[in-house]
């Protein structure tokens, strides 16, 4: 009876070399190798060998893809799951797979999955939002981490601030920041004119044109004629002459930055990157304004805004 022999020529029933010979190392060494790499080379080395998927679970791999010194404090009950985490593997997925409540629960955090750095959302509570005891509503929230998200109910300067320490962030990284939001039921001045957005890091201060509004001015968008008896024909004028700027100057200007829907139902709008080097002792200051116009604005529900690795391409 003749032999049966693979493509490359060898007994279908004998090991691949290369595999005995990794069979061989002791699990250190490929623990030692595999810490070297990223949490996705981490699990795809699982399914090369028994002695690779050994090795590639173990807590001296998970443990270099887990923060330096560690994740600052966490809410009681986080990260989310059925029990604590039984491994340093478990708990790089259950961070990576969602946000954990900080213990002030104004904030949250998350790792991302790629490469283990830490992200993170300040609520809106945590923000710094002009007018916001006399012009915005706190409302509950059901589809969020946090309890409460602020509405926008009527305001002609709009400004919104926030900030976070370097050292919170993973070092030699690339960050982007993004507001997320989503409309009321009726919202208005949101869509013209643009909005500023700013990103100050270190000696660096980056500012562009965004839009929250994204253009649109549909049977959803209110425009309020508000309870001056002076409201007249000229002023419904300059709203029709707004709203017939809104495509032009709006969704074709490739420098205003616009928002997408996120896989959440929530809207995000990047307000910018910075990279957050070694080293760096300071704070990161983000803001979104509209003090320029005048024009009254109403209906954006603010969740709060996201600090994430920006990811290239």
């Amino acid at each position: 009876m003749s032999d049966q022999r693979t493509p490359a020529g060898r007994r279908a029933e004998e090991p691949m070399e290369g595999a005995c010979e990794i069979a061989r190392l002791p699990e250190e060494l490929l623990s030692a190798a595999l810490a070297r790499t990223t949490p996705r080379d981490a699990c795809r080395a699982a399914a090369v060998s028994p002695a690779f998927r050994a090795a590639a679970g173990s807590d001296a791999v998970w443990a270099a893809f887990l923060p330096p010194g560690g994740l600052p404090p966490l809410a009681d009950g986080e990260p989310q799951g059925p029990a604590l985490p039984s491994s340093k593997k478990e708990l790089f997925l259950r961070l990576s797979a969602g946000p954990a409540l900080l213990q002030d629960k104004l904030m949250s955090v998350w790792l991302d999955r790629e490469t283990g750095a830490k992200c993170y959302m300040l609520s809106a509570r945590k923000l710094s939002i002009v007018w916001v005891d006399t012009h915005w509503a706190w409302i509950p929230l059901e589809d969020s981490r946090f309890s409460e998200g602020a509405e926008l109910v009527d305001v002609c300067w709009f400004e919104i601030h926030g900030k976070i320490h370097s050292k919170m962030l993973s070092q030699d990284t690339t960050y982007a920041a993004y507001m997320v939001f989503k409309m009321a039921d009726y919202y208005y001045g949101l869509n013209f004119p643009a909005q500023e957005a700013s990103v100050s890091s270190g000696a660096t201060n980056l500012t562009r044109e965004v839009c929250l509004q994204a253009g649109e001015a549909d049977e959803n968008t209110h425009y309020d004629e508000g309870d001056d008896d002076e409201y007249d024909e000229e002023d419904e004028d300059v709203d029709e002459y707004y709203r017939s700027l809104t495509n032009r100057r709006i969704v074709h200007e490739e420098n205003v930055t616009l928002p997408q829907r996120r896989a959440d139902g929530w809207m995000e709008l990047e307000l910018g990157e910075f990279l957050n080097e070694g080293g760096d002792d300071g704070e990161v200051s983000i803001s979104l304004t509209e003090t320029k116009s005048g024009k009254w604005k109403s209906g954006l529900i603010v969740q709060g805004i996201e600090i994430r690795r920006k990811k290239s391409g």
